[in-house]
């Protein structure tokens, strides 16, 4: 059995620090449920990748082999998920990724701090 965390140390991702509740899961759900697509998954990254952290919609459309209100639907599917906003400059809209939301998809999975070295190795000799 491994030794416990020093005090503040979580050694493990959220999800499986405890169980989520209904509504964190309903939550987190449909944040991956959005990010499932490839197509969706893709502009996220283009948008949030993107010089200045914001992509206009004709920056975007290029780069698939798909048609403009196919794209509008993936996009409108992101932002109602809250994964990204977007602001109209004239004819063309410029979206940006909201980070607070976009972290916890990623804090879902992520431990919030690693143990120290010597305490890895110490956890492993205990184990053994």
């Amino acid at each position: 059995m491994a030794a416990p965390s020093p005090a503040g140390a979580q050694c493990c991702a959220p999800i499986a620090r405890e169980p989520l509740s209904e509504d964190a899961a309903v939550e987190l759900a449909s944040l991956l449920k959005a990010v499932a697509d490839p197509v969706r998954l893709r502009l996220l990254s283009m948008i949030g990748s993107h010089a200045g952290g914001e992509a206009c919609v004709c920056d975007l459309t290029d780069a698939f082999d798909l048609t403009a209100p196919t794209i509008s639907h993936h996009l409108k599917v992101l932002r109602t998920a809250g994964l990204i906003d977007g602001e109209r400059r004239g004819t063309w809209v410029y979206y940006r990724i909201v980070p607070e939301v976009v972290n916890k998809l990623g804090a879902l999975f992520t431990p919030l701090a690693a143990p120290a070295p010597a305490r890895v190795l110490q956890n492993l000799i205990q184990e053994v």
